[in-house]
């Protein structure tokens, strides 16, 4: 179950990210909840602040990509580590200080969001340098384990701390918590690490849209991402507003609701990590319309109570599917793309939350704070099934096997 924690160099990295990941979803809850402090529990504000930490990712996301397959991907890492660090601690220090204004807030999410997008890419395509093609699904599995660990401790740990001494206190934590991972990767092996051939061309970018557009699987896979994470992967926001304007609740009440969803993400990383075969495109799919359903049903839910219940199959259900898309797109592609496509992958998978976040904050606020679930659920459900009959209808694909390596290969029609 636990393979590719017999890589030394993946051992550091995970050990790392454990503590590291805590105090990013410490930082997460905390921030969200300094907004709602400073904004009047304005959801348009949470909104605003998402689509700030997430915009640059439309814009940085493909050249990151680029970066990754041309350069040192672990000290590329520790740049980036050391760049969100210091942002954690100034915010820290201003909100400490009592000093921390709605403007600071922006356009330090601005900042954290423009080294974040720079981050993902090379983060995603560095596992496989780390443990090889052969352990790569464990070890996908394992990163949503150790991500959705961090989501069950930090937001926990976060809504204590918070009800304690302050959201000030809870982002200088986070500042510590970024010296693991650094430890963790200035001690690997360099020579150990499984590097591809870095690529040299100056159309690095459109050589990787280019790939894309020419695998059928891949842009439905990309297609469904966009518009899941826009629209249905919404909880920062949505579990935000509903605790503090729907069901009058406090920091703890916002945290244990996030904990909840961690528990359930959690179990679902549990199962793909005991999953032997590679995911296949039905499984994504799958998976991509039952979370649809399942967050429609959060939304309608009557209370806090079974709200909290719920979150856990829906938990489940997202992280079923988002690690169903990334095996299928790092295992299908080359060694020499696959940083690129990364980042098209990235850029699907958060580019468009400065679209849907301000919009389904918009709409909670003139609507029902239950809104952006059961929408964004809805959208998750037309847009995935849209995919699958357009799938059908140009190009049908039988997902397979071969040799230990995920293939997609087209189905011929009947009679041809």
């Amino acid at each position: 179950m636990f393979s590719s924690l017999g890589v030394r160099n993946y051992r550091l990295w995970a050990g790392g990210q454990v503590v590291s990941l805590v105090g990013t979803w410490m930082q997460r809850i905390a921030q969200d909840w300094l907004v709602l402090h400073l904004s009047g529990n304005s959801g348009l504000a949470v909104g605003i602040v998402m689509a700030l930490q997430f915009g640059p990712t439309a814009v940085l996301s493909m050249p990151a990509g680029a970066l990754a397959d041309r350069f040192d991907k672990r000290r590329l890492l520790m740049a980036t580590q050391i760049g969100m660090a210091l942002c954690a601690l100034f915010l820290g220090v201003s909100d400490t200080l009592g000093m921390a204004t709605l403007g600071q807030v922006y356009a330090l999410s601005l900042i954290l969001g423009c080294i974040s997008a720079i981050d993902a890419p090379i983060r995603q395509s560095f596992t496989v340098e780390m443990v090889g093609p052969e352990h790569l699904p464990n070890a996908v599995a394992l990163n949503s384990m150790t991500f959705n660990l961090a989501r069950i401790i930090g937001p926990a740990v976060a809504g204590v701390l918070i009800t304690l001494i302050g959201t000030g206190p809870v982002f200088l934590v986070n500042v510590v918590s970024f010296v693991a991972v650094l430890i963790g990767l200035t001690l690997m092996r360099p020579g150990d690490l499984l590097r591809s051939e870095r690529s040299t061309g100056r159309s690095s970018v459109r050589a990787g849209l280019a790939y894309v557009r020419a695998r059928p699987h891949l842009v439905v896979v990309f297609a469904t991402v966009f518009m899941v994470s826009t629209f249905g992967m919404n909880f920062p926001l949505s579990l935000a507003l509903l605790t503090a304007n729907t069901f009058a609740g406090s920091a703890g009440g916002y945290g244990f609701l996030s904990t909840m969803l961690a528990v359930g993400t959690l179990a679902g990383a549990t199962l793909a990590a005991r999953r032997r075969n590679p995911a296949r495109l039905r499984h994504f799919l799958a998976a991509a319309t039952a979370f649809g359903v399942l967050e429609v049903v959060v939304g309608l839910m009557p209370n806090f109570a079974w709200v909290a219940v719920m979150l856990v199959p829906a938990g489940a259900a997202v992280l079923t599917f988002s690690t169903s898309a990334m095996n299928i797109v790092q295992l299908s592609v080359d060694s020499s793309m696959r940083g690129r496509v990364m980042g098209v992958y990235m850029l699907c998978f958060l580019g468009g939350t400065p679209l849907g976040s301000p919009l389904l904050g918009w709409i909670a606020q003139v609507t029902d704070p239950r809104a952006p679930l059961i929408l964004g659920g809805a959208i998750s459900v037309v847009a995935t099934v849209t995919c699958i009959v357009v799938l059908m209808r140009v190009r049908r694909i039988r997902p397979h096997v071969d040799h230990g390596k995920l293939v997609l290969t087209p189905v011929p029609a009947a009679g041809g």
